[in-house]
């Protein structure tokens, strides 16, 4: 199956620290791809380059055969959650949203941001500002801005960090309703419990080199600790 998204020797140092050292990855349409590793294995660094965000030492990415450097308009159907939430704290969550909606061109910003607020369990939330909600809410409220414009590529990092299990489980089911054969996913996470939930297949990463590339199996935790442990010191 052809690739839709494909890295080739993805390098990124930053002085002496080497984050990621000669990474390879294709992601066919439609399919979902979780990243797995631990604390500087290199997750984020991938996902800010698959994002046009973060500019590799070498290497390259392209999106159905075209480089993200190349100014193709494809950062506008792009949807990426980093660490950072991006929202405004003095804006209402509806603000917040209507204000992106403008940004992406949408012709309803209204009717999207409503949308999206309900879909996030966020909607008798929506007059209030930002700034007042707890990491959970505030967490949700970005995961609703990086969808807001239907991306075709979905880029999340951690989207389950602040949520509580209750949130983490019923944002799981919804991303799990995005896998409809038409967006690609890559979604970075500690939660071995949503592996399963999340995505067909599974890229582990360490110390910035991908370390097993493979379908979601069974007990992805057993499978997971193997392959860390047989990476060496």
């Amino acid at each position: 199956m052809k690739a839709f998204l494909k890295a080739e020797g993805l390098v990124k140092r930053y002085g002496h620290i080497h984050a990621l050292r000669g990474v390879d990855l294709e992601v066919a349409r439609g399919r979902s791809v979780v990243l797995l590793g631990p604390n500087g294995a290199g997750k984020s660094t991938l996902l800010g380059i698959l994002a046009g965000r973060v500019r590799p030492t070498t290497g390259r990415v392209t999106i159905e055969d075209r480089d993200i450097r190349s100014g193709s308009g494809w950062r506008g159907q792009t949807g990426y959650l980093a660490h950072a939430s991006l929202v405004y704290p003095g804006l209402t969550a509806m603000e917040n949203l209507i204000f992106y909606g403008r940004l992406y061109g949408l012709e309803d910003p209204l009717s999207r941001a409503e949308e999206m607020l309900r879909f996030m369990g966020l909607w008798d939330r929506r007059n209030d500002r930002a700034g007042g909600f707890s990491r959970g809410m505030e967490q949700r409220l970005a995961i609703g801005r990086a969808l807001l414009h239907s991306p075709d590529l979905i880029l999340l990092d951690e989207p389950f960090s602040g949520l509580d299990y209750q949130s983490s489980r019923a944002f799981a089911r919804a991303l799990e309703a995005l896998r409809d054969g038409h967006r690609t996913l890559v979604i970075a996470t500690h939660d071995m419990d949503a592996v399963g939930e999340l995505g067909e297949a599974v890229v582990v990463l360490g110390k910035g080199k991908v370390l097993h590339v493979g379908p979601v199996q069974p007990d992805m935790k057993t499978m997971y600790v193997e392959i860390l442990q047989g990476s060496g010191p």
